[in-house]
């Protein structure tokens, strides 16, 4: 079974919904970010990273969560295309793009808005990255274009990292100007295995409280 280590409403969440859109038996475990279990020896034995989500699955633990979503489907051999492929090559130029240009503006925000230290946080950094997330969803909303889902169709775990990160930026009062963008936000968003997955992720921090 696959254990993972993480907090309700981080990135973790994507883990767990992938989990659950794969049909994949996993065994969901708190890190209480609160009480800085994920700096304690405990958990750095895990990811010395100290961040959360986290996985173990055998042998293999793995850290960051597009590596771990793609891991997952390319195990459940589901919602995801095959190597080598032109999709596959797609699907990665995706990945990529969403994680390295669409999150880090808002993952920007977020430490000049509360994660770094008070005296290190600049209130102009948080209209760069307002403005580079600006840029970056005008791109996003090229490379969706009319499709249903980023590789067309059908759903795929890109798509968990892109819906978690529009939900992120919903959360941060970005506006999701593009009408292609908002639908295909909505329309991922509403996945029954996201419910679920909040579900459980909570479930699981009220049994520890």
């Amino acid at each position: 079974m696959i254990k993972i280590f993480s907090y309700p409403a981080t990135r973790g969440v994507r883990i767990t919904w992938a989990c659950e859109e794969l049909g994949l038996d996993y065994d969901y475990n708190v890190v209480n970010l609160y009480k800085g279990e994920h700096k304690q020896p405990a958990y750095l034995a895990i990811t010395p990273t100290g961040k959360v989500p986290a996985i173990q699955d055998g042998d293999l633990v793995l850290a960051e969560s597009g590596a771990i979503v793609t891991y997952l489907a390319d195990k459940a051999q589901k919602l995801i295309p095959t190597v080598p492929s032109a999709e596959r090559a797609l699907f990665d130029q995706c990945m990529y793009f969403v994680l390295t240009e669409l999150e880090q503006p808002l993952w920007t925000m977020a430490k000049h808005k509360f994660a770094y230290p008070e005296e290190k946080r600049i209130e102009q950094v948080v209209g760069l990255g307002q403005w580079e997330f600006e840029k970056a969803l005008n791109i996003f909303s090229d490379l969706l274009g009319d499709k249903t889902y980023l590789l067309g169709d059908d759903f795929s775990v890109v798509d968990i990292i892109a819906g978690h990160t529009l939900s992120w930026a919903q959360g941060f009062k970005q506006n999701l100007g593009q009408e292609n963008v908002a639908k295909y936000a909505a329309r991922v968003l509403e996945r029954p295995a996201l419910a679920r997955a909040r579900e459980k992720e909570q479930a699981a921090k009220d049994a520890i409280a």
